[in-house]
């Protein structure tokens, strides 16, 4: 497994638009992708900011390339997203997942 990451910036009255158009636009288009697992979108506030951090689960980087083209390391972001955000990480990290646990139930 591999977690694509990537970092923006916003105002916190704009940081909830984020999360929503993500929801509303991203999730869709990566649910198609073969290889995409799940996404998770953090936040973090920073004084008059708050850092975003969205991170994407991937059983390959393969399936990165078939989502965000040759140059996996460029940021993808759409024109309406960029529009939200005070400003964004052109490039992403990618991180091999070596352990991943959830909480078991009862």
């Amino acid at each position: 497994m591999i977690a694509r990451i990537w970092r923006a910036r916003a105002t916190p009255d704009r940081a909830p638009a984020y999360d929503a158009y993500f929801a509303r636009v991203v999730v869709p288009e990566l649910e198609v992708v073969p290889g995409f697992e799940r996404a998770t979108v953090l936040h973090a506030a920073r004084g008059d900011t708050v850092e975003i951090t969205v991170m994407t689960w991937w059983t390959s980087l393969g399936a990165i390339e078939a989502f965000a083209g040759d140059r996996v390391t460029d940021a993808v972001v759409h024109d309406e997203a960029a529009r939200l955000l005070i400003d964004f990480d052109r490039v992403v990290t990618h991180q091999e997942v070596t352990y991943d646990a959830c909480r078991r139930s009862q």
